[in-house]
């Protein structure tokens, strides 16, 4: 039988049911999406393109739920849509080597994790006693850290990983830490140093960081400048700034093919870097007049 097809009304009504708390109706749209087959996929993937985060990732729970045959191909649709919102890529880079992934466990988990957190911030909380915590709840009650003792497994650079093992990469590290941010109203940036990362709140003068690998230490201005020199590189008052989402997903794409290929298998390590390409080309015909 023939596929559906979406009425106008539809396609205006169902991208606001995405995050619909009930079984029922998480059973009844997974019913009707499947019902309609690539043209429930084009919806859910165009939904998951949007600025919109908890819409964009309830999609990419869906688009996980029809069992994309393509979840390579939904990563490179999200470069080419240079539309980066980060926790939906964070998603969709998972299920390129994941393509069971429970995108909406990982939605949940995050969550749980933001509301503990406004479980103990108190009125009137400034930014830095925010971050405090933040680093409470995900360091001390979740029991995140960096993974010393294997730096360059693979798995330390995928968000739903990195949620179940507890431990990462600065970069992964980061990315959770501003997730949660985003979701209890912390203003923290990602901040790509030479040969490290860290968050950034710019919101005090002066600014200060957070480096989430190193136990959450609060870090000023020159302390990050010191940090970077001590890992022999050469920084500057630009790599202070805030990172793009963009540079963001790419530097994370980077370190899976150095991995990758540091652990001889070269077959995921091209991919990646083929998606390193695609960010970098697409990049630069956006920047072109």
């Amino acid at each position: 039988m023939a596929a559906l097809s979406f009425t106008i009304s539809q396609k205006e009504a169902l991208p606001q049911l995405l995050d619909d708390p009930s079984p029922v109706v998480q059973q009844a749209l997974l019913k009707l999406f499947l019902a309609h087959g690539d043209e429930s996929v084009e919806l859910l993937r165009a939904v998951a393109s949007q600025p919109n985060q908890t819409l964009a990732a309830h999609a990419a729970h869906y688009l996980g739920r029809l069992n994309s045959a393509d979840p390579v191909g939904d990563f490179r649709r999200f470069i080419r849509s240079l539309n980066y919102e980060l926790e939906t890529g964070a998603l969709l880079l998972s299920r390129t080597v994941n393509a069971d992934l429970d995108v909406g466990s990982c939605c949940t988990q995050l969550d749980a994790l933001a509301a503990r957190c406004r479980e103990l911030i108190t009125a009137g909380s400034t930014p830095r006693e925010k971050c405090r915590v933040l680093n409470h709840v995900l360091l001390q009650e979740f029991g995140l850290r960096g993974n010393t003792e294997h730096y360059t497994d693979p798995l330390n650079s995928f968000l739903d990983q990195v949620l179940i093992r507890r431990k990462g990469l600065p970069l992964s590290l980061s990315i959770v830490y501003l997730l949660i941010a985003e979701r209890i109203g912390l203003p923290l940036e990602p901040v790509a140093l030479p040969g490290h990362f860290i968050v950034g709140c710019y919101e005090e003068t002066p600014p200060f960081f957070l480096d989430p690998f190193h136990a959450g230490v609060f870090l000023s201005a020159p302390e990050v400048l010191l940090l970077a020199r001590l890992n022999d590189n050469e920084p500057t008052l630009a790599d202070l700034a805030p990172t793009p989402v963009r540079e963001v997903l790419c530097r994370c794409c980077r370190n899976l093919a150095h991995h990758y290929a540091a652990s001889e298998q070269l077959a995921p390590a091209r991919l990646f870097a083929d998606f390193v390409a695609e960010f970098e080309s697409n990049h630069e015909r956006q920047a072109q007049p």
